[in-house]
């Protein structure tokens, strides 16, 4: 009976003990949260000082469009069609380009004839011809006009009048 005695009392002991135990881990679990909650809400208000600052994002530059004097071509033999005469436009990176190539104006205008001038009508008349002669226009103009000079900055070709008869 003296050991029934003593299970009784060990009993209590060990529930005392759990129960302390259980209540410490809830205690720490509560704290916890209420440190997450506490920590969650106050960021919210802050401005975000971890982000990485945006970088400020320029305004495009108006484009800079150079008009050229109206192309009149011979074109290569072609049954029924034998001239081209086009107004373009080109559309350049800055100012500065622009002002180049009104410098260089006579070798623009040749390297153009010679390209204008080595085409089919035939190879004219169809929307893919016109933007194939667009491309090959604007490699005409990048190519430098001295040696060591940098390419020019074209970045398209406009035809504002097309004619071929």
């Amino acid at each position: 009976m003296a050991q029934d005695a003593e299970k009784e009392e060990i009993k209590p002991k060990k529930s005392s003990k759990k129960l302390i135990v259980i209540l410490l881990v809830l205690v720490l679990i509560a704290g916890g949260g209420g440190a997450a909650a506490w920590y969650f809400m106050t960021q919210q208000h802050k401005p975000d000082e971890h982000k990485p600052v945006e970088a400020k994002v320029e305004a495009p530059k108006p484009p800079v469009f150079l008009t050229l004097e109206t192309f009149t071509v011979n074109l290569q033999p072609d049954p029924e069609t034998q001239y081209l005469q086009t107004d373009i436009t080109l559309k350049v990176g800055s100012a500065e380009t622009g002002e180049f190539l009104k410098l260089h104006m006579p070798e623009v205008r040749n390297r153009l004839l010679l390209l204008l001038s080595s085409k089919k009508a035939s190879d004219l008349l169809t929307l893919d011809g016109k933007k194939a002669l667009s491309t090959e226009i604007i490699e005409q103009l990048k190519e430098p006009f001295n040696a060591g000079d940098k390419p020019q900055e074209v970045l398209g070709v406009s035809f504002t009048s097309f004619v071929v008869q």
